[in-house]
């Protein structure tokens, strides 16, 4: 069995970061279609930011472990796989899927 040298992972990280964050803008676009509602992503190497109206998300990325704040105080932590995948302590699920969420809870 090989191990993923550190800066490759972190890479990948990265990769996954970015394709979360499209993830979620597409997701939000969907959602807000036909109400013909907005919502703003922001980007950078460590934070994703969704706003739509009073609602946001924040979501802080420290290597694999995602930490995600709502407006309303609910918090947690996620952890992003080397498959794409994002787990917490109760479950795992496909990145889209989690995206797909959030985009609906925010564009409600």
């Amino acid at each position: 069995m090989t191990s993923t040298p550190a800066h490759s992972l972190e890479a990948l990280y990265a990769e996954l970061w970015t394709s979360l964050a499209s993830l979620l803008r597409s997701y939000i676009a969907a959602h807000g279609l036909h109400s013909k509602r907005e919502a703003i992503v922001e980007l950078s190497e460590e934070t994703i930011i969704v706003r739509h109206g009073e609602k946001w998300l924040r979501l802080i990325r420290n290597h694999a472990i995602l930490t995600w704040t709502r407006e309303n105080g609910s918090m947690g932590t996620m952890e992003l796989t080397e498959s794409g995948s994002v787990r917490s302590a109760t479950h795992e699920e496909a990145m889209d899927l989690a995206a797909e969420q959030w985009a609906r809870e925010l564009m409600r």
